[in-house]
């Protein structure tokens, strides 16, 4: 009889203890929430995040982050478990072409609501499937003190008689060659900083000026909703608006503070110089270039003078154009996980990116400009650009040049694109031969 009893509660103990070590492990692989984390510099931030939205609402939030340039490899074998990743990121319409099959259509989220132009999000027809949480923004950058100078001049030219008035390629073409002639007046060396062309450094060419041009070409095609679905597609390019792409360039190196020649010799960290110590009024970058302006030792330029206005080239239509705008980190929710678990993936994403605390986070901690209506002017980064970046999205009048550049075919491209530019300032080549290293290296970069 014990040796019964004593058989009885060791199988007790047995099916209690499988039982607890059964619970013990679902209980975090039950969590409503499982964020799949992009960025490591921000892994402890979203860990107290969670904390936080435990606190507040009683749902767990699990988070995973991925070790630096292992995000896909990581969300490859973390999406294929059943305890998958309720939310993740895609690398932009790229990244979605990849992971499609796994992004829940938002369109009727709070979250997409709040975008304050929803063109940045990521679509497919009439679905709604990722959105950007971080924006930036390039463009021209500009003194306003110097261009205020500029249009106190008697002697300056009447056509154009204010920076607000610049809305067009001929426009500014207009005041940049007339500034180039008062230089002395105006007390610069030229209007535009270095065009950077040394190798490595002329990304601000053969990526984001590049970008403007390939953009309207490929705005209008019928056969995708997305310009940089349809670049993606594209074996080859006409490159439309080559010319276009002449026009703003040449612009640059002909009003520039360095003569053509010298100019593969110069670095991006040599025009933020020049442009920190007032040597010139214009340069073309985003809103990152602050900490470089501001970090400039005997920097000049003051903060509230520090502005941006579009790229334009001569397109038709420019007079509406706002600035370059994009990202490459967009969020999506995985379809397939249950309802319960993208119900409450929504949920933490719209108290992340509206409530007091979430908001206080993204601004604070994560130092995130967001594309977000829920966010005053006050609960954004505090420097200059960011608010140039803020009065572009929010400005109904224009409309933003998203970043299409995440379609180029290769580094090798762009190499090869920016060796060719370097060969044209420097007499080697025409335009014309720059225009066909960028259709041919395209065409073979595809292949």
């Amino acid at each position: 009889m014990k040796r019964k009893i004593l058989a009885f509660l060791l199988a007790v103990l047995v099916v209690t203890s499988s039982f607890l070590l059964v619970g013990c492990g679902q209980k975090d692989s039950e969590a409503q929430v499982y964020f799949l984390n992009f960025k490591p510099e921000s892994a402890a931030v979203y860990e107290e995040l969670a904390k936080k939205y435990e606190e507040e609402k009683g749902v767990k939030v699990k988070v995973v982050t991925a070790a630096a340039n292992t995000y896909e490899q990581t969300l490859k074998s973390e999406i294929a478990k059943t305890d998958a990743p309720t939310i993740f990121q895609v690398n932009g319409p790229i990244g979605y072409n990849s992971w499609k099959d796994y992004c829940l259509d938002i369109k009727e989220s709070k979250l997409y609501s709040y975008l304050t132009d929803k063109s940045l999000a990521i679509k497919d027809g009439d679905g709604v499937y990722a959105v950007p949480y971080v924006v930036e923004g390039y463009g021209i950058i500009y003194n306003n003190a110097i261009m205020d100078k500029y249009f106190a001049l008697d002697s300056r030219q009447k056509k154009v008689n204010s920076v607000k008035e610049i809305n067009s390629f001929e426009t500014l073409k207009t005041v940049v060659e007339d500034m180039t002639k008062h230089k002395k007046q105006l007390d610069i060396e030229g209007v535009f900083a270095s065009t950077s062309l040394s190798s490595g450094e002329d990304w601000r060419w053969q990526t984001h000026l590049l970008n403007v041009p390939l953009y309207y070409e490929y705005r209008d095609d019928e056969k995708q909703s997305d310009p940089t679905l349809a670049l993606l597609d594209a074996k080859e390019i006409s490159f439309k608006y080559a010319d276009n792409f002449k026009n703003i360039f040449d612009l640059y190196t002909d009003n520039s503070v360095t003569k053509k020649t010298l100019l593969g010799s110069k670095s991006v960290a040599d025009s933020m110089a020049e442009f920190a110590l007032s040597k010139v009024a214009m340069v073309q970058n985003g809103n990152w270039a602050w900490s470089q302006i501001s970090g400039v030792e005997g920097n000049t330029v003051k903060a509230e003078d520090v502005k941006m206005m579009p790229i334009y080239s001569g397109i038709k239509g420019e007079e509406r154009q706002g600035i370059c705008i994009g990202t490459e980190n967009y969020l999506a929710i995985n379809k397939n996980v249950s309802e319960e678990k993208r119900k409450a993936s929504l949920e933490f994403l719209d108290w992340l990116f509206s409530s007091k605390t979430g908001k206080q986070y993204v601004t604070e901690k994560l130092g995130f400009i967001t594309p977000f209506n829920t966010f005053s002017d006050t609960e954004r980064p505090n420097d200059p650009l960011a608010g140039e970046i803020h009065r572009y999205l929010t400005d109904e009048n224009t409309e933003t040049v998203p970043w299409i550049f995440t379609a180029f075919p290769s580094e090798t491209f762009k190499k090869e694109t920016g060796s060719a530019l370097l060969d044209y300032v420097q007499g080697a080549k025409d335009f014309k031969a720059v225009a066909d290293t960028v259709k041919t290296k395209w065409k073979s970069e595809r292949k």
